[in-house]
Formats: structure tokens, C-alpha cells, sequence
């Protein structure tokens, strides 16, 4: 799954040049430049990306660490 995520963050890196509309004057929903529509997508885009990144590369034996760290800093203060 590392490969996937990193390949998705090349793609999302090559199609942020969009050199192909820099001279197009089109507006989306009427109001919105597309350019802008574009960047909005890739943003978009990145933030799924980074998603699946955190959810499928985050190591597990930090959630135990600091689920361990809670629980033992919460009986410590009850026994006090």
C-alpha cells in the first residue's frame, strides 16, 4: 500500500502543472474561474490522498503506546 500512496502523490504532483489552462477563460457554475475549480479539485484530491496515507501507514504500536500512557496516567492519579 506504500507504493500506491506514493504513486497517487506523483500523479497529484504531475497534474498540479496545469499549463493547459492557464489561457482559458471558462467559468465553472457560472462564477468560478476554472483554474480555480481545478486547484479546488486537487486539493480535494490531496486531502483523500493523505487520508488513505494516515489510515493504511500509520504504525499501530503508537496507539497502544499511548492508549498504555493514558490508562496508566489515569489509574496513578486515582490512587493519589
Amino acid at each position: 500500500m506504500k507504493y500506491v500512496v506514493w504513486g497517487l502523490i506523483a500523479v497529484l504532483v504531475v497534474i498540479h502543472q496545469d499549463v493547459w489552462n492557464w489561457n482559458n477563460d471558462k467559468l465553472v457554475l457560472g462564477f468560478l474561474p476554472i483554474t480555480l475549480a481545478y486547484h479546488a479539485g486537487i486539493s480535494i484530491a490531496a486531502s483523500i490522498v493523505w487520508l488513505i496515507a494516515a489510515t493504511t501507514a500509520w504504525p499501530d504500536n503508537l496507539e497502544d503506546e499511548s492508549s498504555d500512557t493514558l490508562a496508566s496516567g489515569s489509574s496513578q492519579e486515582a490512587s493519589v
